[in-house]
């Protein structure tokens, strides 16, 4: 699992991609591409994604590509972005993906306390 590498391309555009393979149980099935497309959209780039080597991209932000895409266990997705906040962007969306989209955490408050 690559860290965001930055891409060479205009001198003004920021641009990155990094790769990262789903280990959640069950791929990205609707909440993981909802949280994915989610936090795509809070960042003002754009946001592509490409599976296992295919030279497809998909549109990130676009939860209609993302769920049809149907993202499976073990698929390698390649992220990219370019624009402001390229490589924060790649970074959190794959620590996301790494995380198994917080799907693991149980409910509670953050010091570890019950609700």
């Amino acid at each position: 699992m690559a860290e965001p590498v930055p891409l060479i391309g205009r001198p003004s555009a920021h641009r990155c991609q990094a790769e990262v393979e789903v280990t959640h149980g069950v791929g990205l099935h609707a909440r993981p591409s909802v949280a994915f497309t989610r936090l795509a959209k809070s960042f003002p780039c754009t946001v592509e994604v490409a599976l296992d080597g295919s030279g497809d991209w998909l549109n990130g932000k676009s939860i209609v590509k993302i769920i049809g895409a149907r993202i499976r266990r073990g698929t390698k997705m390649r992220i990219r972005a370019e624009g402001a906040r390229a490589q924060e962007a790649v970074a959190a969306l794959s620590e996301l993906v790494r995380r198994n989209f917080d799907e693991d955490r149980k409910p509670g408050r953050a010091d570890g306390r019950p609700v």
